[in-house]
């Protein structure tokens, strides 16, 4: 019970019985023969007296208790005179408790005295620095020791107790009910007990009305009733739980006249005859509270366990209140209405927040930077559109076409951008199934319709020549012979240009030209090209020699009439006929670019 040390005998070997080893203050000890003389401090004996006590402690502060008793044990050792007090720990007692007073000589009175065991005996009050001890009891062995040194013990008397702990101890008296009505008897019974009903407010005679799950709470407690209503993720509703606050609702109105208007809007319980109880409510029951009616279809397991007990009520199954699912409405694609492409058009129709249409990566990496050019003639019945040529390009990346006009001097039309790069479709295909364009639909003489706008394909690029027959498996046959049928005749005139003249012959006459005409004044070559290319309304590549040769004398083209007349010559097709555009290649556009600019001032000047 006690951390303090073991009491009991021990007097060590050469001690006679009933002898006290100390420190001079009891009868002296007699040695065996042949031993010396040890003092009582080298004799280590265990001998300890203990005694059972009291003390009474005053408490102040509390309005329960007005003193304490605290049960102690006092420990002297015999081997020094010395003492100490322990008083056993109680758990959640609050207190300091433990070892009150440490091992050493306890002072007796102001002259120097200390207590001595002859100074212990039951029944005594043992006064040690200020406290009074009351000592009540020994253990067996102090009681033996004390009556063998001839001390009268006193009988022993009985431990006193803590009143305030006897008092928590006791149980508490449970309160006797009355027999008659208790105002508080309700709230005490079915305190924090709700009845939980899950229903549905049928809101459709409303405009916008709609079936709100609702939750409805019956207090047992004070017989109120509470609704609150059971919002869903983006229902659109304001979100407000409470439907009805907490109140008691009634059911029966007491009649009276309605002729005088009531001036507030309380109901008092005169007016109303019953008000809602727990029998009002069950499962497939409709109840109307505060004008709305509500659906019970279900209900919590406390609920049902409360209905059981009270009401005898065992069917609990549940109204199945869910919607039937609605006929999903096929889509309908409305008609395309020729703003953008169809695709592009088509995803403003399946999100309200449309993407662009997915396009092939795999596509646009393998194509990338890849263009078919043509140059195509406007099919109109305009006489000044059909002198107009366009440059339609062909994207391979993402079957594009763009329509690009170069600009001609004094035509009247200002060139540039025809057509942005678009898709474009074929004549009869329909929105919902579009057909664009592709390279196989284009081969020399072939129309193309392109938003009402029909061009004739005159010509092409040789890279368009290179892509087909590098890829003449993934073409149609006819395609890649229409060009190659165009092509044709061009190599035919080079070789017959060539008879007697070899390639290289021409390659460095037209270096040497060129050598020639940088010695000579700036000539504006780019106005020279255009003059060949206007010409040439049918875009052959082609001039009679005899109005070749008057445009070279309209130029004054500034180099040696012999260089010239072999020029001439080695570009010419036969007798009346002379390819220009082998006789342009010593005249380069960009050779004298400071004559351009000065040809686009003197323009300016004459606007």
């Amino acid at each position: 019970m006690s951390s303090g040390p073991e009491p009991g005998p021990g007097p060590g070997p050469g001690i006679q019985p009933g002898i006290r080893p100390g420190t001079g203050s009891g009868p002296p000890i007699v040695p065996e023969t042949g031993l010396p003389f040890l003092p009582g401090c080298a004799i280590k004996d265990p001998t300890v007296l203990k005694f059972d006590a009291y003390f009474m402690e005053e408490v102040a502060i509390s309005a329960e208790e007005h003193y304490r008793i605290r049960q102690v044990c006092i420990y002297y050792y015999l081997e020094d005179d010395s003492m100490c007090i322990i008083e056993p720990k109680v758990k959640n007692s609050g207190l300091i408790q433990g070892k009150l007073m440490r091992r050493h000589r306890v002072p007796k009175n102001v002259h120097g005295d200390y207590y001595h065991w002859k100074d212990l005996n039951l029944g005594i009050d043992l006064t040690i620095y200020g406290r009074t001890y009351r000592l009540v009891n020994c253990d067996s062995f102090t009681k033996v020791f004390l009556e063998s040194q001839g001390i009268v013990v006193n009988p022993p008397e009985e431990l006193v107790s803590d009143p305030y702990t006897e008092q928590r101890q006791t149980p508490v008296q449970k309160r006797i009910m009355p027999t008659g009505p208790d105002p508080f008897r309700q709230f005490l019974a079915y305190d924090t007990k709700v009845l939980r009903f899950y229903a549905i407010w049928d809101d459709t005679n409303c405009a916008f009305g709609d079936h709100h799950p609702c939750i409805i709470h019956y207090f047992l407690a004070d017989d109120t009733v509470e609704v609150r209503e059971v919002h869903k993720r983006n229902d659109g509703r304001d979100p407000f739980p409470v439907l009805m606050r907490r109140q008691r609702l009634p059911k029966v109105f007491v009649d009276k006249n309605k002729n005088f208007p009531s001036c507030v809007l309380e109901i008092t319980d005169h007016e109303v005859q019953e008000w809602y109880s727990p029998k009002d409510f069950a499962i497939g029951k409709t109840v109307t509270l505060l004008g709305r009616t509500f659906f019970i279809y279900d209900c919590d397991k406390f609920t049902q366990d409360f209905y059981r007990d009270k009401y005898g009520i065992t069917d609990f199954q549940p109204v199945d209140v869910n919607k039937k699912p609605l006929e999903k409405v096929p889509q309908v694609i409305p008609p395309y209405n020729g703003f953008g492409i169809p695709e592009d058009s088509l995803q403003n129709c399946l999100s309200l927040f449309p993407k662009p249409p997915r396009k092939d990566i795999i596509k646009m990496l393998e194509n990338n930077l890849k263009v078919l050019r043509y140059q195509v003639a406007l099919e109109s019945p305009v006489p000044e559109d059909k002198n107009r040529r366009f440059i339609l390009s062909y994207f391979l990346a993402d079957d594009t076409i763009s329509i690009y006009e170069p600009p001609v001097r004094n035509s009247g039309i200002t060139g540039g951008k025809y057509l942005r790069r678009t898709k474009v479709t074929k004549p009869g295909s329909t929105p919902e199934n579009p057909i664009y364009y592709e390279p196989s639909d284009f081969t020399i003489g072939s129309t193309i319709e392109v938003f009402g706008h029909r061009f004739i394909i005159i010509d092409a690029d040789e890279y368009v020549l290179n892509y087909l027959e590098r890829n003449a498996e993934s073409f149609p046959a006819a395609t890649v012979q229409s060009i190659r049928d165009h092509f044709l005749p061009r190599k035919v005139v080079v070789e017959t240009t060539s008879s007697g003249f070899p390639k290289k012959e021409l390659d460095d006459l037209i270096v040497e030209v060129q050598k020639e005409l940088k010695l000579q004044e700036p000539f504006n070559t780019r106005q020279f090209h255009e003059a060949f290319h206007h010409c040439d309304t049918e875009g052959s590549g082609f001039l009679d020699k005899t109005r070749f040769l008057t445009l070279c004398d309209r130029f004054n083209v500034p180099t040696s009439t012999i260089l010239l007349k072999k020029l001439i010559d080695y570009c010419s097709c036969d007798e009346d006929k002379v390819n220009y555009r082998d006789f342009l290649r010593a005249f380069p556009s960009d050779l004298f670019p400071e004559a351009e600019g000065q040809g686009q001032q003197l323009n300016s000047q004459l606007t």
